[in-house]
């Protein structure tokens, strides 16, 4: 029911070539991703790198190597949608992959991005952004930071601990945000140096194919180079790339809000119940007009949001907040009603006598993490109204 009507030719393309690549090199092996347990071996290189040799890792980028387009922001939400559809945990990879570490990048020497972004590009090495602490994640205030970095005249040494740090377990990079006495910085950080250790995969609900982990830093030592930014400006930098991320983090609610639509219509419409379809009930009816109209409001916001980004508009965060709250609240809703509307079939794994499956079961464990990571909704709610308000009210 719904078109890319208002978008840019270049983006009604990439949406159509996403989705071939998608189906092509997701779709066959997303059910694994979805069910399997973290470990190191079950990081989905499968579908990483058949997405990067697809060029979707390139959507981000101009150059040689990327694809120049005159939206890459819209861009990447739009191939964030199309993969979510069929992982959500995948959705998460990319995100990391492909929103956040792109824009710290942005702020690397050229020599760094030069070295680099064909590693990225080509998905021959997983990246990781790292600014969540066991007691900072919403709040990355500089008092409740803890990783710290010494300055020292040929660049940092940092010791701490980041926790639920996408793809920490496979990556060779991380962006690092830390305190350097009562500033912040964001450093490239070599994950294969002295003093770094990465702990075990995170044994989650959900995102299994998102593997997160804690990587703890002792007596690390970051050469100069790879300060992203200007001096004292981390905090900057890391909001300057969540503010992308909680968009794309939007377009993966819609692309599993669609998911599951999709599924509930199915069934609405095949399953016989007193005398009828199911669909025949006005309540259900009801119910998916409600879902449809709302999906179709969270793919417009993030729509919008990342437009304005591609705009150059710094401004963009209070839509970037609607977007990630309203279109992971919409995820949530519409597959928990998807569930409910198969029943005993939804909240089943897998029926034993007959291997029937429903991948409602793997949607609504997803869901949920899409509410609380790169900023809970309720710090979107605060965003939001900040804006509205004035900070000189809200604080």
């Amino acid at each position: 029911m719904w078109h890319d009507t208002w978008l840019p030719q270049e983006t009604v393309e990439l949406r159509a070539r996403a989705r071939r690549a998608v189906n092509e090199k997701l779709a066959p092996v997303a059910r694994r991703i979805g069910s399997q347990e973290e470990s190191v071996e079950n990081f989905p290189w499968d579908a990483f790198r058949g997405l990067a040799d697809a060029g979707l890792f390139g959507v981000p980028f101009d150059g040689a190597l990327g694809c120049g387009l005159e939206y890459p922001m819209l861009g990447t939400c739009t191939v964030t949608e199309e993969i979510a559809y069929h992982s959500s945990s995948m959705a998460g990879v990319y995100d990391g992959q492909c929103i956040l570490v792109p824009q710290a990048l942005g702020f690397a020497s050229d020599e760094v991005r030069a070295r680099l972004l064909p590693k990225l590009i080509s998905g021959q090495e997983a990246f990781s952004f790292a600014t969540t602490e066991p007691d900072a994640s919403s709040d990355l205030s500089i008092d409740a930071l803890q990783t710290v970095a010494v300055e020292t005249e040929s660049g940092f040494v940092v010791n701490g601990r980041k926790r639920w740090i996408t793809n920490s377990v496979v990556a060779s990079w991380a962006a690092v945000l830390v305190r350097t006495g009562e500033r912040m910085n964001m450093l490239l950080v070599d994950l294969h140096s002295a003093g770094v250790r990465v702990g075990n995969p995170d044994l989650k609900m959900g995102h299994r194919g998102q593997l997160t982990a804690d990587i703890i830093f002792d007596d690390v030592f970051v050469p100069r180079e790879h300060l992203l930014g200007a001096p004292g400006a981390g905090l900057s930098v890391a909001l300057s790339c969540l503010t992308r991320g909680r968009i794309g983090i939007g377009a993966a609610g819609v692309g599993v809000a669609q998911a599951a639509l999709d599924l509930a219509v199915h069934r609405l419409r095949t399953r016989q119940l007193f005398g009828g379809p199911l669909g025949k009930m006005q309540y259900w009816q009801f119910k998916m007009a409600e879902h449809a109209t709302e999906i179709e409001c969270a793919r417009l916001l993030y729509q919008k949001a990342a437009i304005r980004i591609d705009r150059g508009d710094r401004t963009a965060e209070p839509e970037a907040a609607m977007a990630k709250a309203f279109g992971t609240r919409i995820a949530v809703d519409t597959v928990r009603d998807a569930l409910q509307i198969h029943g005993g079939y939804g909240f089943a794994r897998q029926v034993a006598e007959t291997g029937e499956s429903v991948r409602l079961e793997e949607l609504y464990r997803d869901a949920k993490i899409l509410e609380i990571f790169e900023g809970a909704n309720e710090l979107q709610q605060w965003v939001i109204a900040r804006n509205l308000i004035g900070r000189d009210i809200t604080g």
